[in-house]
């Protein structure tokens, strides 16, 4: 497990890595920590597991795909993934799609979320993608007002169909 770089906090430094198999658990539970995936994730049974393991093999398998984990060390302290998308719009241009951050509760409001997205932005800019774009659900308040701090704009209006 390489380390892709060390993230300064305000207190602390930490390291931000590729997601492996072992890390999936925590992630989960990162994603079942928030106000919203409180109602559609978690884990359960062991049994639970499985469906986030398989969608970590697709996700791991595919070099689009970055799942990313900061750590301490020892314990997942966050999360995100970052894809990049290939399109035709803007004459060809690559886009970077920053989905599912998580920051444990003990360490937001300690600069780790800015320091993700800092990160993530720069691999953008490194793989050439013309924009780095996110989506957020409506009732996230306090996001909206982080991801605006951090440069970003409300530009488009966002539809979803749900399937399952």
């Amino acid at each position: 497990m390489t380390d892709l770089a060390q993230l300064p906090l305000r207190d602390a430094t930490v390291a931000l890595r590729r997601a492996v198999a072992g890390d999936v658990r925590s992630i989960v539970d990162l994603l079942a920590a928030d106000q919203l995936g409180a109602t559609r994730d978690g884990v359960t049974t062991d049994g639970d597991l499985q469906p986030y393991l398989d969608a970590f093999g697709v996700i791991d398998a595919d070099p689009a795909h970055l799942l990313l984990v900061a750590t301490d060390g020892a314990q997942v302290l966050a999360t995100m993934q970052l894809t990049f998308l290939p399109g035709l719009a803007r004459r060809g241009a690559l886009r970077g799609q920053i989905e599912a951050v998580r920051v444990r509760q003990d360490y937001r409001s300690r600069g780790l979320g800015a320091a993700l997205f800092v990160w993530a932005i720069e691999e953008a800019r490194r793989r050439e993608c013309a924009l780095v774009q996110l989506t957020t659900d409506k009732s996230r308040s306090d996001a909206h007002r982080f991801y605006e701090r951090l440069g970003f704009v409300a530009s488009h209006e966002g539809l979803k169909l749900q399937l399952l």
